[in-house]
């Protein structure tokens, strides 16, 4: 069992930056497939950025492609989103995840959150972006 949390969230004048976290407990990341989703008012959950296992594949959504990078860093079982140059049309409640069922590709795992028995949600942060 995998609990992750979430934190970094808050509001951001539009060109702004921010660095969401997410920390997980209870089992390592390495062997996990991991993502940020967001979910904005209205909308469907997006996937935004996915990481393979081994930390060697991403894959961006196009909205953020260029603006938002996904890292790890193993030895604190954390997982980062650095996000640049904010508009107001990133604003939404951001979600990490991990899954440990392979997928066909780091790609579906955005495209298709994850459902599975050995999919892990957190909690979600806000982020507003607004002058």
């Amino acid at each position: 069992q995998v609990q992750l949390v979430e934190s970094g969230g808050g509001l951001v004048q539009p060109g702004g930056s921010l660095r969401l976290s997410c920390a997980a407990t209870g089992d390592t990341l390495p062997g996990y497939q991991i993502g940020w989703f967001r979910q904005a008012p209205g909308k469907e959950r997006e996937g935004i950025a996915c990481m393979s296992p081994n930390g060697v594949v991403t894959y961006y959504a196009e909205s953020v492609k260029g603006r938002f990078t996904i890292s790890r860093d193993d030895d604190k079982n954390t997982v980062y989103l650095q996000m640049g140059s904010l508009q107001p049309e990133d604003t939404a409640v951001y979600y990490c995840a991990a899954e440990f069922q392979p997928r066909a590709s780091i790609e579906a795992v955005c495209q298709n959150p994850p459902k599975s028995a050995s999919a892990y949600w957190g909690q979600g942060t806000q982020v507003t972006v607004s002058s």
